[in-house]
C-alpha cells in the first residue's frame, strides 16, 4: 500500500518534472536553448536541476553540452497520455480494479525511474566536461543549497511539531 500511495504522490510531480525538463534548458550565462520545443521554464526552477548555475563554461563547453541535451531530447520518451488515460479509465470503472491500477501505476514509474537515470547520465557526462576550478565551484554550490534544504527540513520539523503540540 505504501507503495501505491508513493507512486500516486509522486505521479503529478513526475507529469511535472517531464514538462520542466522538456522546457527550456538555461546556462550559467543565461543563455536560453530551447529543449522540446517549449517556451516557458528552465532547468534552474527546480532545486535538482540547476547543478550548473553559476559555472561559467567556455563556449566549447557550452556546445558540448548543447549537443549532451540534444541527443538526450531524441532518446527520450514523454509522458504518456495513454498511461494516464487508462489510469483515468482504471479509476472511474465499476468495480474498481486495484491489481490493474497497481501495475499501471508500477509501470509508469519505470518509465520515470528510466528516464530519470537517463538525465543523471546526461548530467555525468556534462559534469565530466568541467575543469577542476569548475568543479570546485559546482562541489561549493552544491553544498550551499544541501545546507539550505537541511535549515529548511528542520524548520518544518519544528513547525509541525508545534502545530501538534498546539492541536492537543
Amino acid at each position: 500500500m505504501r507503495t501505491v500511495t508513493a507512486v500516486v504522490t509522486v505521479l503529478p510531480l513526475m507529469v511535472g518534472c517531464s514538462v520542466t525538463l522538456a522546457a527550456n534548458v538555461t546556462t550559467s550565462d543565461g543563455m536560453l536553448q530551447q529543449y522540446r520545443g517549449m517556451t516557458t521554464g528552465s532547468m534552474t526552477q527546480f532545486p535538482r536541476n540547476h547543478m550548473f548555475d553559476g559555472i561559467q563554461l567556455t563556449e566549447p563547453q557550452r556546445q558540448r553540452m548543447r549537443d549532451l541535451m540534444q541527443q538526450t531530447r531524441h532518446e527520450q520518451a514523454s509522458v504518456s497520455v495513454n498511461d494516464l488515460e487508462t489510469l483515468h479509465e482504471l479509476i472511474t470503472a465499476d468495480p474498481f480494479n486495484e491489481a490493474a491500477y497497481r501495475a499501471e501505476l508500477e509501470k509508469i514509474a519505470q518509465a520515470e525511474v528510466e528516464r530519470q537515470l537517463e538525465f543523471a547520465r546526461v548530467r555525468h557526462q556534462m559534469y565530466r566536461q568541467l575543469t577542476p576550478t569548475q568543479r570546485a565551484i559546482l562541489e561549493r554550490n552544491h553544498q550551499q543549497r544541501m545546507n539550505e534544504l537541511r535549515e529548511l527540513s528542520e524548520r518544518q520539523q519544528v513547525t509541525s511539531l508545534h502545530a501538534v503540540s498546539s492541536n492537543q
